[in-house]
């Protein structure tokens, strides 16, 4: 497959995320699309980039999430790195999910 036909249909897919109309609908179009493994990955790592932006240090965030310290690590180094596209840590804030407290 082309670099540039690759580009453009992974582009659909987040113009069809943006297209959500609710939480419902989300997590319907989540569950058709993935696994449930890969729904409690993606789960998991945002769970795991929350904790780190409380500052929860390793071994809190494995009790708390049953992630292995290399996904714990790796979601850190994203995050301290600004990630591919930057903004882990800005929606966290916009959520306001950066203050300490359990995620729900």
């Amino acid at each position: 497959m082309a670099k540039v036909e690759k580009r453009e249909r992974g582009t659909a897919l987040y113009e069809t995320i943006l297209k959500l109309k609710d939480l419902d609908e989300c997590c319907r179009f989540f569950e058709d699309l993935c696994t449930p493994t890969e729904l409690r990955s993606l789960e998991q790592r945002f769970d795991v980039a929350v904790y780190l932006q409380q500052g929860l240090v390793y071994l809190d965030i494995l009790e708390k999430t049953g992630a292995s310290s290399a996904t714990i690590s790796r979601v850190r180094r994203s995050m301290l790195d600004n990630g591919a596209g930057g903004v882990m840590r800005e929606v966290i804030q916009r959520r306001g999910l950066h203050e300490k407290e359990e995620i729900t």
